[in-house]
């Protein structure tokens, strides 16, 4: 893991440092525009066409259906359903602590304004299959939308070799009384429920997480169609900030937890003290080698990099900058902080809070902006998966209190029948 010395670098050098992702030369926009298109014009064909291509199996049908998931959710251990249960109850728990209320406000006498809540009533949630199967991303979308109230809940996951999905999703989808699981993975999926095919739905937005692929056909479908998205969540990262307080078993432990994501993933390592970052470092290439996942984690701790800094708020300057989609203060002094906490997604506070809680069972969303978007997105809460709609009343009284405002301001917009609605109403209230 190369270290770099924040105090030598330029602005120039730290903006090339933060970025990641790019497509300079358009082959993954040029690629998934491809598979979008042909989607679009072929379905079902062309989903199955992509099934055997990109993940090994032929398709009869592009969906299991409720007897099949029950017999599969049957099959996973019962500690393994306890756990699932304590994570569903505690996003539930805390999600459902987003409720809003609507309030009535008389902004001028007679004028009476409020806002209501309605449910965006058919979503999309892409679950990742690749190289980690993720049913704690199903409950993490699936649950707020059942919280909001979405009539429709249109779920799609990458088949399994045997040309189904694994028990822990079936058993998430048991949970959640979802009857049915799409087939389907990767920029297809997303290009699938943009524009609905024979078998799957056309959904109003699109919610979850996934690679660079994924990521683009979210962002190509938003401007295209009008279908919205969560947000643009792609390769997961973390930023670890650790000062002479933190333990370089946890940091390692960490940056790890993120590497092993996927090849594309990247952990970023600033420290106040340079004795932290050297043990931080020797304690992950101790723990890498023992993991799994290690080749795929090697890869992305390639693609990742440690930055000293002077003290603390020096390292919420480069955070903030970089913009992470977890963001871990491995410190005791972590409260003396966070009010400089300006761009991340989640924040972990102390040093026995690692973002693996997060990912799975403290009860916050794990579905987070990537690749700086942290700077003008929010993570996927309830708010996600609903719509506030303005409402207002004017009686006899308000409309010849406000009236005449809006003749005036009507009138040197040069709006004159905006200005008539108004006038005609006034005459018959004098």
């Amino acid at each position: 893991m190369k270290i770099y010395k924040y105090n030598e670098l330029s602005e120039t050098a730290v903006a090339k440092l933060v970025s990641r992702n790019a497509d300079s030369n358009n082959e993954i926009r040029g690629a998934v525009e491809n598979i979008i298109a042909e989607v679009k014009a072929n379905g079902d064909d062309a989903l199955k066409t992509f099934a055997s291509k990109f993940d090994k199996v032929e398709l009869s049908s592009l969906y299991i259906g409720k007897e099949a998931i029950s017999e599969l959710a049957d099959t996973i251990e019962e500690n393994v359903k306890k756990a699932i249960q304590t994570a569903y109850h505690n996003i539930k728990k805390f999600h459902e602590t987003q409720k809003s209320h609507a309030e009535k406000t008389e902004t001028s006498v007679g004028v009476t304004c409020w806002r209501e809540v309605r449910a965006i009533e058919k979503v999309g949630l892409y679950i990742p299959g690749g190289s980690a199967v993720l049913p704690s991303t199903f409950l993490m979308l699936g649950v707020p939308a059942k919280i909001a109230g979405c009539k429709e809940i249109v779920v799609c996951s990458p088949p399994q070799k045997n040309g189904s999905i694994n028990g822990y999703v079936a058993y998430v989808a048991q949970l959640l009384g979802i009857e049915k699981v799409y087939l389907v993975g990767g920029a297809q999926a997303v290009a699938a429920m943009a524009y609905g095919t024979a078998s799957i739905p056309k959904v109003d937005k699109v919610f979850g997480p996934g690679n660079q692929f994924v990521t683009m056909a979210k962002t190509i479908i938003q401007s295209t169609t009008n279908t919205a998205i969560d947000m643009p969540a792609g390769p997961s990262e973390v930023l670890v900030l650790a000062d002479e307080t933190a333990n370089p078993k946890f940091v390692a432990a960490d940056l790890l937890a993120q590497a092993e994501h996927g090849a594309d993933s990247q952990a970023v390592l600033v420290s106040t003290s340079e004795t932290i970052l050297q043990k931080s470092i020797a304690e992950l290439e101790q723990q890498i080698t023992v993991l799994p996942r290690h080749e795929i984690a090697a890869k992305a701790i390639a693609n990742s990099y440690a930055v000293l800094v002077s003290d603390l708020t020096e390292g919420m300057a480069f955070s903030n900058e970089y913009a992470p989609e977890h963001l871990i203060l491995a410190t005791e002094n972590w409260s003396s902080v966070t009010n400089q906490i300006v761009n991340a997604g989640s924040v972990f506070l102390g040093n026995l809070t690692p973002e693996s809680a997060g990912d799975y069972a403290s009860g916050t969303n794990h579905t987070l902006p990537t690749s700086a978007y942290a700077k003008s997105y929010s993570g996927v809460s309830l708010d996600s998966f609903v719509k506030k709609i303005t409402f207002q009343h004017i009686s006899a009284e308000g409309i010849r209190t406000l009236g005449p405002t809006v003749e005036i301001l009507a009138e040197i917009e040069g709006l004159q029948a905006h200005k008539n609605a108004v006038t005609v109403r006034l005459s018959d209230n004098k």
